[in-house]
C-alpha cells in the first residue's frame, strides 16, 4: 500500500486512465522491484467518511482480485475514486479496471 503523499504525488506524473467509477494512475518506480503497489484515495466531495470508506473497501477488493493478474509489476498503481463510483455495479468496476490496466499498458 501507499501510504506517503510523496508516493502519490511520483504517481500522478505517471499514465492516467480514467474511467466512470474512478481514474486510474500508474507509474513504473524504476527499481527492480517486481511488488505492485497500491495507493486509494477518496476525497470528501465524494461524500461522507460512510461513503467514502465503502468506496475504498470495494477498491481494495477489485485490486484483490485483479491486479496479481492483470497489474503491471514493478509500479505503482493508484486508484482514484469519483462520484459515481459507489453506486456502480461491482462487476462494471471489475470490466472497467481491466479495460483502464489494458490502456496503460500499452
Amino acid at each position: 500500500m501507499l501510504r506517503r503523499r510523496a508516493d502519490f504525488l511520483a504517481a500522478n506524473s505517471g499514465s492516467r486512465a480514467p474511467a466512470p467509477g474512478f481514474v486510474l494512475l500508474v507509474r513504473p518506480r524504476g527499481d527492480d522491484d517486481p511488488v505492485i503497489r497500491l495507493g486509494i484515495t477518496v476525497t470528501k466531495k465524494i461524500g461522507n467518511a460512510v461513503v467514502r470508506n465503502r468506496m475504498k473497501r470495494r477498491f481494495r477488493a477489485l485490486a484483490r482480485e485483479i491486479l496479481p493478474q492483470a497489474g503491471i509489476a514493478g509500479a505503482d498503481h493508484v486508484l482514484i475514486g469519483r462520484a459515481g463510483g459507489v453506486e456502480r455495479d461491482f462487476a462494471d468496476l471489475r470490466a472497467e479496471l481491466l479495460k483502464a490496466l489494458k490502456r496503460v499498458a500499452r
